[in-house]
């Protein structure tokens, strides 16, 4: 049988508890998720994600779709590399870029599909 406590007059099931807590990730990978997230929070970052799950891309080529200069796409890209999201490859001078792995394409894809889903009225 579950022992409840009223804590601040809140009925607590403290098994229910004591079995969610255990289940909790380290901080530091909640932290990195969040940090994750955070990264991904920005609209051109999306753009940049967006089209490397389709295809592999250099900074001229990712910077002439989103009317930016290379200078900014590196950047995105730096912070991007930073937290394991892309990955690149050198072919002379040229750094092509993609997704990391297929994490990365699920967690967009993921994120795409619930905010385009009808609604359920």
């Amino acid at each position: 049988m579950a022992t409840t406590t009223e804590i601040l007059g809140h009925v607590i099931n403290s098994e229910q508890v004591d079995r969610a807590r255990r289940t909790l990730p380290d901080q530091k990978i909640l932290n990195g998720l969040a940090e994750t997230f955070k990264v991904l929070s920005n609209p051109s970052r999306l753009k940049i994600i967006h089209t490397l799950a389709q295809r592999e891309m250099c900074v001229s080529d990712l910077a002439a779709l989103l009317d930016s200069t290379d200078s900014a796409v590196s950047h995105q890209l730096r912070l991007l590399r930073t937290m394991r999201l892309v990955s690149y490859r050198k072919d002379g001078k040229l750094a092509f870029y993609t997704l990391d792995d297929q994490h990365v394409r699920q967690l967009y894809e993921a994120g795409l599909e619930h905010l385009t889903e009808d609604p359920i009225s």
